[in-house]
């Protein structure tokens, strides 16, 4: 193992936007088995420091690929891409409308269930817009296509979280 391998590397995965969780998460488990400190205790705290330093890598490395909203992004800047989400806010007309309407259906949902009704809808358009980024990524290979569809689902996440913020407080 080596620190400065890709995320991909290290848990001996192909660059791509698809993965199996299943396979990603025993990767994870072996990995940690491999590095956790506590089987450095004979060998002293250097040993052990280094040991957690890579307990950490391979935490970090874990939850960006877990993710797929991280990893997409992650195999952007792979490509040469960045996402730049805090800058680059420009967004196209239908998919601002789109979060207009979210916005406001949400401000009127006066029960739980007009608010769950709202986060299965924007459940149901990420699911759909995750599929059309493995597409653009593992198929089409677009990097900076990609990059525009990552910021837009980086706002529909946002998004999902204030619908899950006010179902709570619906619930409570």
């Amino acid at each position: 193992m080596n620190l400065d391998d890709t995320d991909f590397e290290l848990f001996e995965l192909t660059a791509q936007f698809a993965l199996e969780r299943a396979t990603l998460d025993q990767r994870w488990r072996d990995l940690q088995g491999r590095v956790h400190p506590d089987r450095f205790v004979a060998q002293g705290t250097a040993a052990q420091r280094v040991a957690m330093q890579w307990a950490v890598r391979v935490n970090e490395a874990y939850e960006r690929l877990k993710d797929p909203v991280r990893r997409a992004a992650y195999l952007c800047e792979l490509n040469g891409v960045a996402i730049n989400a805090e800058t680059h806010t420009e967004m196209p007309v239908e998919f601002l409308t789109q979060q207009m309407q979210w916005r406001e259906a949400l401000e009127e949902c006066a029960d739980a269930g007009s608010v769950q009704a709202l986060a299965d809808e924007v459940a149901a358009f990420r699911a759909d817009a995750l599929r059309r980024l493995e597409l653009t990524l593992d198929r089409d290979h677009d990097a900076a296509g990609a990059a525009a569809q990552v910021r837009s689902l980086m706002f529909v996440d946002r998004f999902a979280q204030d619908v899950e913020r006010r179902l709570d407080a619906l619930e409570t």
